[in-house]
């Protein structure tokens, strides 16, 4: 049958795939820095040897066979989209770019390292302009209806386009700036945020609070690096995540640690069937971001949740019991407009991205130039949120993505948000979690999102399951309910 055939050869993309994801997670946890340079290149060959295998022409020409069968199982059917997709990138953008793109990002990486630590956008401008011709260049290869911005979304996000953005934030924007004038006397600061703490003891707290959850243990394992991030060795069955200790502000790892739970369950829970197939992984960015939310901030930052882990808390952190449970309830959802997207609120979060969604659209349009970016940022930011950053480092260097050529990644980042709140809505969170029934609300997530894997498009998978999209007006009412 076609569809085994293209299964028995993907099982060795899945092989090389599986071990960049090994290479990968050794890169960022346990590798000695002098192995960077044969590490680079093991995983640049391995790239090569993957591209090479994905465009034989035999391999291509099984693809197009599968996809005029007519009576293809809805996993079959899933199997023929996911690679149409990746064969269309690569049968589309030509190899000269793909490699150029990776040339200059990796040049970009380093120059915009440089234009942060001395806060000078200059520095980085001339290779974002690379970038941005090149991702003109993609986005006119690829094709799309209505907006080059659109090839791009598709990427990060199955589906989505313009369009589906304007209509989000056109509910959001209106209803978080409502809610933030409401606001002023919520909670802004707490002394909890200046109070350091022991690795050793923080450590513990993560791993007993990710218990209560529920993981297993067989296949899930927490490590240590500079950026917390969540890796699928081998979805269902080796999945990782990692998180990092500062030492003040223990908010930080727990919350690391939930967020990195919530994407990690995800794939931890795809259907065993899906295992080594192309349809074996999350469906999306926008689709793994609202799992990794809803466990962060849905389920993590409710008052049940804080009220059921107040005790374990208290026997890690001596220093909590000089406090109360609203104490740390209040400590956990701050409301504090702030410059930096990684650090903002429930609340502020999504005006962070708006902002960024705007200027992408517009720079990728050519509907504003590179050198205008700085002082566009400082308005809306202003406009948005009432602050402005005092250099650029505060403001258009924060972030990491466009020095990757990662745009119209930041969007997925919403679509997250409005997805872990419509959840809420369909299960009865915080009843669930006062009962401490951990295990009903991963089943829940099992059925609904993670056995699918990626067999069904983002919007057809909420579709079947939910009736329906990406609908703003859940995470408003999610936000109301709780502020």
């Amino acid at each position: 049958m076609i569809i085994e055939q293209i299964l028995e050869r993907w099982r060795v993309l899945w092989a090389l795939g599986h071990a960049q994801r090994v290479l990968a997670w050794d890169l960022e946890t346990y590798m000695p820095e002098g192995g960077v340079k044969a590490r680079a290149l093991a995983r640049a060959e391995l790239a090569q040897l993957a591209q090479k295998l994905m465009l034989d022409e035999q391999f291509v020409k099984l693809v197009e066979r599968a996809e005029e069968e007519r009576d293809l199982t809805d996993f079959e059917r899933g199997v023929v989209r996911v690679i149409k997709r990746e064969l269309k990138f690569y049968q589309r953008v030509p190899p000269e770019v793909v490699k150029e793109f990776a040339k200059v990002t990796s040049e970009a990486f380093a120059a915009w390292k440089n234009a942060k630590e001395r806060a000078k956008f200059e520095l980085f401008k001339p290779h974002l302009d690379k970038i941005l011709q090149l991702a003109r260049t993609v986005a006119e290869k690829l094709g799309y209806e209505e907006h080059p911005y659109d090839a791009l979304l598709d990427l990060h996000e199955e589906g989505l386009t313009s369009r589906d953005v304007d209509a989000v934030f056109s509910v959001l924007e209106p209803g978080i700036r409502r809610l933030l004038d409401k606001l002023t006397d919520w909670p802004r600061s707490h002394p909890l945020e200046e109070v350091p703490y022991e690795r050793a003891s923080a450590e513990a707290a993560v791993r007993e609070v990710l218990e209560l959850l529920g993981y297993p243990r067989d296949r899930f394992r927490i490590d240590v690096s500079p950026h917390p991030f969540t890796i699928g060795i081998a979805q269902p069955y080796d999945v990782r995540i990692t998180v990092r200790y500062r030492g003040v502000d223990f908010r930080e790892p727990l919350f690391s640690a939930l967020h990195e739970y919530g994407h990690a369950l995800y794939e931890l829970n795809i259907d065993e069937a899906l295992a080594f197939t192309p349809v074996g992984d999350g469906v999306s960015l926008g689709i793994h971001e609202s799992q990794s939310r809803f466990v962060e901030n849905v389920v993590g930052r409710s008052r049940e949740f804080v009220e059921k882990i107040f005790p374990m808390l208290r026997r890690h952190f001596t220093f909590l019991d000089r406090y109360t449970v609203d104490d740390l309830y209040q400590y956990f959802n701050l409301v504090r407009p702030s410059l930096i997207r990684t650090e903002a609120d429930e609340v502020t979060y999504n005006l962070h991205i708006l902002l960024r969604y705007r200027l992408e659209k517009l720079m990728l349009a050519g509907e504003v130039e590179t050198s205008q970016l700085p002082e566009l940022w400082s308005q809306e930011m202003e406009r948005l949120l009432g602050l402005k950053p005092k250099n650029d480092a505060e403001g258009v260097l924060q972030d990491i993505h466009w020095a990757h050529g990662s745009i119209g990644y930041f969007p997925t980042y919403t679509l997250g948000n409005v997805i872990a709140a419509m959840l809420y809505f369909k299960l009865n969170v915080r009843e669930a979690v006062a009962r401490g029934e951990f295990g009903k609300i991963r089943e829940f997530l099992r059925e609904k999102i993670h056995k699918w894997g990626a067999v069904y498009p983002p919007k057809e998978l909420l579709v079947r399951n939910f009736g329906e999209v990406y609908d703003g007006s859940y995470l408003i009412r999610y936000l109301e309910e709780k502020f």
